[in-house]
């Protein structure tokens, strides 16, 4: 009996058999996007802080009871030949009667995230542009950046064709409104 071996047989299907098969270390973060292996250390404690600001609020203050993941990976369409994208977000939002995060593995798709949030790190490019494009494709409704270089929070909305038709930026110190289903102003004092 003979063995019957699968070969990719398109450089995006070699491409995304290399990625699923990486083993990176403890606590980094391996991500396909735009066709790209991404591959970010661990946060730095900042970072973090950012992050639990934010989710404190979303827990303490959305009209819509929302589930958190800080770990699961959203598996979206890609622009072009380039296999799908994974990307794993600094945190995701999903309202909590969805259960979306039940019975999946590493990667789900985005479908009934209502929002994803990412905190700038050592590589802020690729959350002002490379993610923004990958999170529209998937059609996340809202997509909020923590941006520490620019000391900036911005809001994009109304995914289309591939990115963003709307965002609001505001600096650190200043109010941003979540609209629905949170329905609140994110205080970002406490972010200076």
């Amino acid at each position: 009996m003979t063995a019957v071996t699968h070969e990719p047989t398109t450089m995006a299907e070699g491409l995304l058999e290399i990625f699923l098969s990486l083993d990176t270390p403890e606590g980094f973060r391996a991500e396909l996007i735009e066709g790209e292996i991404v591959v970010t250390p661990p946060p730095d404690g900042d970072h973090e802080d950012y992050i639990e600001l934010v989710l404190d609020q979303v827990y303490g203050k959305s009209r819509t009871k929302m589930q958190f993941s800080g770990t699961k990976g959203l598996k979206m369409p890609s622009g072009g030949d380039s296999p799908k994208n994974h990307v794993i977000p600094d945190a995701t939002f999903a309202p909590k009667a969805l259960r979306l995060y039940r019975g999946k593995g590493s990667w789900m798709p985005c479908d009934g995230v209502a929002m994803v949030l990412e905190v700038t790190s050592s590589k802020p490019k690729a959350g002002r542009e490379a993610k923004r494009r990958c999170y529209a494709r998937g059609g996340i409704p809202l997509y909020l950046l923590v941006d520490r270089e620019a000391s900036s929070i911005t809001l994009f909305s109304d995914p289309e064709k591939g990115d963003y038709r709307q965002h609001c930026t505001f600096p650190f110190g200043k109010p941003l409104t979540l609209p629905e289903p949170f329905a609140f102003d994110l205080d970002t004092t406490e972010f200076l």
